[in-house]
């Protein structure tokens, strides 16, 4: 397979996309990631090839979603790495902008807010972090579509659950001409929840991550009650449980565990950030 197009301007995207669309694409794809691609990106990348046309990827690291003291500056950027990975799953376009591209007037004046179900949860401990991912899918979304009579469909992971919720209210509140489509958590082999910020735990931290899965697993199977699996999660070396709740899937309500609710976790590994979650 050839190497992916990369356009760095908003202008090049466009050109780019118009001239498939012309020469006779009937459908486009668009999976948006922040780069430091790993398996599960490439899950949904292959995804995104195999429904549609013609596959764009967007790798550009976000500072709208980056709150004070978290990792922006030393988030992993690797963009010559990715594309090779993208080149292997036939990705057509990757679109890789710089912030001054994205937002040429520096911090947006209007963006897009995520209201009450963006305060809670992953809102809470990042405040901030869903407007700007909101705004910055929002700015995609507008600059890739295609036109009136090309389906246009947007992948996300099922990983991060909240964000893919506010995705699909997004989408449905502001008439986004877009489908969302969500695609499975991958997983290790020891079960894991595949993420780019991984790399940064040691092997002795990625073997205490494990507890998250595990104790998911248990309070799903009926094993556990959710207070038994916070107390199992917090007794975990070098883990700091930052919430365990389960909710309901279609408006993040917290509720009782019962089938078809979602259980949702965060915690510390080290200084790692991780969450994971699992239908109940």
């Amino acid at each position: 397979m050839g190497e992916p197009v990369v356009c760095t301007t908003v202008a090049g995207l466009r050109e780019a996309i118009a001239q498939r669309v012309a020469g006779g694409a009937e459908s486009l794809g668009l999976l948006p990631t922040m780069g430091a691609l790993h398996r599960g990106h490439l899950e949904i990348a292959r995804r995104t090839r195999a429904e549609n046309d013609l596959a764009v990827v967007s790798v550009f690291v976000n500072p709208l979603q980056f709150g004070p003291g978290e990792d922006y500056e030393s988030y992993p950027r690797q963009l010559e790495q990715d594309v090779a990975l993208l080149a292997r799953e036939g990705v057509d376009l990757v679109f890789a902008p710089d912030v001054r591209e994205m937002y040429p007037d520096g911090t947006p004046v209007v963006s897009v807010t995520s209201g009450a179900a963006g305060s809670i949860l992953e809102g809470a401990t990042r405040p901030g972090h869903f407007d700007g991912a909101l705004t910055v899918v929002s700015k995609l979304f507008t600059i890739m579509a295609p036109g009136p009579g090309v389906p246009f469909r947007a992948y996300f992971g099922e990983k991060d659950a909240q964000q893919l919720l506010l995705m699909q209210r997004m989408v449905r509140d502001l008439d986004h001409r877009v489908e969302i489509r969500p695609v499975p958590i991958v997983r290790s082999p020891e079960g894991l929840a595949l993420s780019s910020r991984n790399q940064y735990l040691s092997p002795e931290q990625a073997g205490h991550a494990l507890v998250l899965h595990r104790t998911l697993s248990a309070l799903a199977a009926g094993e556990l009650t959710l207070e038994q699996a916070r107390r199992r999660v917090a007794a975990e070396p070098d883990v700091r449980l930052d919430y365990l709740v389960t909710v309901d899937p279609a408006n993040l309500a917290l509720v009782e565990p019962a089938p078809g609710t979602l259980a949702l976790v965060a915690a510390w590994v080290g200084p790692t950030r991780l969450i994971d979650n699992m239908r109940i």
